[in-house]
């Protein structure tokens, strides 16, 4: 099988898939990894695990609408293409 820019696109689309329904209370509060963060001081740079949460929190707002569209059409190319 060859690596196409379809290929690309599923694995991208299940990856995106996968940090929408990520449920924060199940999984990250047990390695540490919960939403209530200590507040950093002006100035100060993120930890490189805050701003992983920061990004994590961020597709989760902005491409929830989005990615209901990206599935309905993968699923519907998937039917009619094969």
């Amino acid at each position: 099988m060859a690596f196409t820019l379809w290929n690309l696109f599923e694995a991208s689309l299940l990856c995106l898939n996968a940090i929408c329904i990520l449920n924060e209370e199940r999984f990250l509060v047990k390695i540490g990894w919960s939403a209530k963060r200590a507040p950093t001081g002006f100035g100060e740079n993120p930890t490189a695990k805050a701003q992983i949460l920061n990004l994590i929190h961020s597709i989760r707002t902005v491409a929830r609408i989005p990615l209901i569209l990206l599935n309905i059409v993968t699923i519907l190319l998937k039917l009619l293409l094969g």
